[in-house]
């Protein structure tokens, strides 16, 4: 049998260091069989293949539900991916993305928003400014009223969701 060259000895030992370097990202997986009832919470990311009813903690990590996947829980997480069924208020301080096969039936609050062509969204869409306009804008508010009077009218017009959630 062939001794392998010098060449493919390097390809496959940094073949082995990029698979070795994409499995560190932390990920815990609720599988299919799987029912929670009650509060699930963590700091890592969530992929739900089964059922979980109550609420749904990942406040800086990203939450998956999979095609399988079946959520009756308000979710909070930095961003929430659907291919399943989702019934309950979501608030993300990143990115919703509803893919074809999914569906939400609640409310959203969000800096970002996706909705692939025939998921299914349920619900009112609250889109939000990123976290350093919030504080700009918070520091206006601090100003005294008169200064604020004369701008108010302009600054504080909602903007329309489609313009913002094209993003």
């Amino acid at each position: 049998m062939p001794q392998p060259s010098d060449s493919q000895k390097s390809q496959f030992s940094s073949n082995l260091q990029l698979k070795t370097a994409s499995a560190s990202v932390e990920q815990a997986t609720i599988g299919a069989s799987v029912v929670i009832k009650g509060e699930v919470s963590g700091s890592e990311s969530l992929y739900i293949d089964g059922r979980i009813e109550g609420t749904v903690n990942f406040a800086d990590n990203r939450v998956t539900i999979a095609r399988n996947g079946s959520v009756a829980a308000n979710i909070s997480a930095r961003e929430v991916v659907i291919l399943g069924k989702v019934q309950g208020n979501i608030e993300c301080s990143d990115r919703l993305d509803i893919r074809s096969e999914g569906s939400l039936t609640g409310d959203v609050i969000t800096q970002r928003v996706s909705v692939e062509d025939g998921a299914i969204l349920k619900g009112s869409v609250q889109v939000r400014a990123a976290e350093h306009n919030d504080k700009s804008h918070r520091q206006a508010q601090a100003k005294p009223a008169s200064a604020q009077s004369a701008k108010s009218t302009a600054t504080e017009q909602p903007k329309p969701a489609a313009a913002v959630a094209g993003t």
